[in-house]
């Protein structure tokens, strides 16, 4: 091997690109003042693209394979440099590395309300969210047109513009597509195409493609909401008679009968008066009628006397509650006299038994006490 065979293959280098991060989308090789060797390999990866930029001019652009850095198959930098086919002395490029592959799962959002236009509800305010991938379709152009000299650029630093291009197309789409809002979530798939459709066309001008994108959620304010839940609540009771007679007999059905399921049946009755009459005053077309006799209500019965029940006192001891049925017997068993200290519930203080009207009138049945003998 002769001095000129050594030196050439001391020359020779190796140039690629293993990228071990999942956002970096262009990086630009680092040779010592941009010395490249002639004849060095350059290896392009499926998935990536090389460009080289010689004197801030783009110069040639490889796709994936395996290239000796040779001026036959260089002939861009061939005419740039002037170079016959025998002159093998280093040259003088940068080298982007780019990555074709499609980065996945970004996120999208409205940060603020979208107004729209509901055939059903009038306007509304919208918000919506979702995810979309984005590559670059065209490394010459998105190398010139957004990285510039910027030797390490990842999805970070243009994701935010994307996503403003997005929320932009998705509000002039919903305010135009007229689909009501209830019909939105049923019709994402076809809204989340024609968004990317339409913002295809600007995302080319800077060699990025949009190969998917998806709405995940439309959602309305949280009051309308409750409003819709209210309105879905009524639709699933149906008739209102029914249900109120369906909840009196499962009140009657977990009470045994008591009276709480009574209670329970008067209010779902006087439910179905009110809404009996307000009904007859709406008339069938919502108009009020000149006179409405109201409907007879049934006398509510007074309730039962509070029957007492009554403590004794006798010998500084107290007993019972008593019945006023027992009190009786006791009278005439002698048990209970007319001088016998009683007491109830609301009486203030003890008394004897013939000064309390409701007791006194047990002692009249009875004969005075005998005379004494002799």
């Amino acid at each position: 091997m002769g001095i000129f065979d050594f030196l050439t293959g001391e020359f020779i280098d190796v140039i690629h690109w293993t990228d071990d991060t999942r956002d970096t989308m262009v990086w630009r090789f680092e040779r010592e003042d941009h010395e490249i060797k002639y004849g060095a390999k350059l290896t392009v990866r499926e998935g990536q693209a090389a460009v080289f930029i010689h004197e801030g001019q783009l110069a040639d652009v490889f796709t994936p394979g395996l290239y000796m850095l040779e001026t036959n198959n260089m002939p861009i930098m061939t005419t740039l440099n002037h170079w016959d086919h025998g002159f093998q002395s280093p040259f003088k490029s940068e080298i982007y590395f780019v990555n074709t592959t499609r980065f996945s799962d970004l996120k999208w959002g409205t940060k603020n309300p979208i107004i729209a236009r509901d055939p059903e509800f009038g306007p509304v305010r919208l918000r919506a969210f979702g995810t979309y991938s984005v590559k670059v379709s065209d490394p010459a152009r998105f190398l010139t047109e957004i990285v510039g000299t910027d030797g390490e650029f990842t999805m970070d630093e243009i994701s935010y513009q994307i996503r403003n291009i997005i929320v932009q197309e998705f509000s002039r789409t919903v305010s135009r597509s007229g689909i009501p809002v209830l019909d939105m979530a049923a019709n994402t798939r076809d809204l989340g195409q024609l968004v990317a459709k339409e913002i295809e066309a600007q995302l080319a001008e800077y060699g990025l493609s949009l190969p998917e994108l998806y709405i995940e959620n439309i959602s309305l304010p949280a009051a309308v909401e409750k409003v819709l839940d209210k309105r879905s609540s009524m639709g699933v009771i149906g008739d209102l008679n029914e249900y109120m007679q369906f909840q009196a007999a499962e009140a009657l059905g977990r009470d045994g009968g008591g009276a709480a399921a009574i209670q329970a049946g008067m209010g779902a009755g006087l439910g179905m008066q009110i809404a009996q009459g307000m009904a007859a005053q709406a008339g069938p077309w919502g108009a009020r009628p000149a006179a409405v006799s109201p409907a007879p209500v049934a006398a509510t019965p007074p309730p039962p006397p509070v029957e007492h029940v009554w403590h004794i006192a006798k010998n500084g001891e107290t007993t019972g509650p008593f019945s006023k049925a027992k009190m009786g017997r006791m009278a005439r068993s002698g048990d209970l006299t007319r001088d016998s200290l009683v007491w109830t519930a609301g009486q203030d203080g003890w008394k004897p038994a013939n000064e309390v009207m409701e007791l006194a009138q047990l002692f009249t049945i009875l004969p005075p006490p005998p005379p004494p003998a002799g």
